[in-house]
């Protein structure tokens, strides 16, 4: 029997967020959202303190500052390092991994045979992870990728796994599904659990006891998919699991918003550069861009405007110079000038596929080759030298757009300024 593995790092952004403050290691901690809007992360002691993922900062500041909640702004720059590092360090353990986020990666283990070998191989791997890193990270090993999350899920919240749940036999399939909420089966999506619940389906056993006729009928090909996967046929294939299908990159502008092109300009610049970046990470090219930007819903008093355009590529792409060009064009094209207050900006990337089967158009006068060869440079420079070393001229250096971020900690790993200092 061939299995997967599914690595998810626990609790991620308060993990690495701990890597350095290890006083906290045992405290409540939380992670807000751009402009320090909303709770994105907590740690285990935050969620027995009752705090909701998504909860609006404002309405818990009471209830963080008489239980001592440490509170820190995300740090992206941070987070993607040691996410880069984690992988890496996973990969010397399972050579064939497959990131999936940030803090995720699925592995294929059909090479490894025996299951006991596999186990103590896993454990070695999370403990080397948390000794080199100081990442903790949960291990599920299954047949198939869905299951395999699943028991990572268990691998998390049960000390007794010593971070590596396997599921290997139809009886420990069984007990998993039983006691497995159907809302939290991944692919299932929060319109479809309702539904599932409206007919009695409660658990992820309960689910997999409908016919196939029914799943089809109520759900679409993905809940098909999924149904087989939990009743143990692996049909979730490399590129389902590999890649997003669209990328979208945006930001909520502090106080009443932005008025200026320039400064929306710029935004919308880094945006787009953002997300040309996220796809040269996952080896894809996209052929459409979306840009857009609104004013405040909420504000009666001021003047209202909203810009959406779709850009359609003639050759899908990931070269930043052209998807930020194409990016600030659109937004040109639609602004107005008045006293419009955008709160809001962003870029989405969609109609995406993979990066080694690009049709090009006998009128493109773009060479392909050169474009590949200096983004391939660019991000070699950033990697060594910081996010953002080299970029764009209209992305700027501005702070008008910049998120409101006023408990993020430093860039301990890509910032030479901020590394930690030992006096002996």
């Amino acid at each position: 029997m061939d299995f997967f593995g599914l690595a998810d790092c626990n609790n991620f952004y308060c993990s690495c967020e701990r890597v350095f403050h290890p006083d906290l290691r045992y405290k409540p901690v939380i992670v807000l959202s751009n402009n320090d809007g909303c709770v994105v992360a907590r740690s285990e002691e935050s969620k027995k303190l009752g705090i909701k993922m998504g909860v609006p900062f404002y309405q818990i500041r009471e209830l963080v500052e008489k239980n001592n909640v440490a509170v820190f702004s995300s740090n992206y720059n941070l987070y993607g390092d040691i996410s880069r590092r984690v992988m890496s360090l996973l990969s010397s353990f399972f050579p064939k991994i497959n990131i999936y986020s940030i803090d995720e990666a699925f592995i294929d283990l059909s090479e490894i045979e025996d299951i006991g070998c596999l186990v103590e191989i896993s454990h070695k791997a999370v403990k080397s992870i948390y000794k080199g890193v100081g990442i903790p990270i949960s291990l599920g090993i299954a047949p198939t990728k869905t299951l395999a999350k699943m028991a990572s899920v268990f691998a998390k919240k049960h000390k007794g796994y010593k971070g590596v749940c396997v599921i290997d036999t139809d009886e420990k399939r069984e007990k998993a599904l039983k006691l497995f909420p159907v809302g939290d089966v991944w692919g299932i999506g929060r319109k479809h659990s309702k539904r599932l619940e409206y007919n009695g389906i409660k658990t992820a056993w309960d689910f997999t006891q409908k016919s196939e006729g029914w799943v089809r009928r109520e759900m679409s090909i993905t809940g098909l998919r999924t149904w087989k996967e939990l009743r143990g046929v692996s049909c979730i294939e490399d590129e389902d699991a590999l890649y997003k299908k669209s990328i979208c990159t945006s930001r909520s502008f502090p106080n009443h918003g932005l008025n200026r092109v320039e400064d929306v300009e710029e935004a919308v610049a880094n945006f787009a550069a953002q997300c040309s970046k996220k796809l040269r990470e996952q080896h894809t090219v996209c052929q459409s861009i979306i840009v857009f930007a609104y004013t405040s819903r909420f504000r009666d008093d001021m003047p209202r405007n909203y810009i959406h355009e779709i850009t359609n590529l003639d050759v899908p792409t990931n070269d930043i110079q052209e998807i930020v060009s194409k990016s600030v064009q659109a937004l040109k094209r639609n602004w107005k000038t008045g006293t419009y207050y955008y709160k809001k900006a962003g870029v989405v990337v969609c109609n995406i596929s993979e990066d080694n089967a690009v049709q090009c158009s006998l009128f493109d006068t773009v060479d392909r080759e050169k474009q590949s060869a200096l983004s391939k440079i660019v991000d070699e420079i950033n990697l060594r030298n910081g996010h953002d070393t080299v970029r764009v001229a209209v992305q700027g250096y501005n702070n008008n757009w910049h998120i409101k971020n006023e408990y993020v900690s430093k860039q301990y790993t890509t910032n030479i300024k901020d590394i930690l200092v030992v006096k002996a």
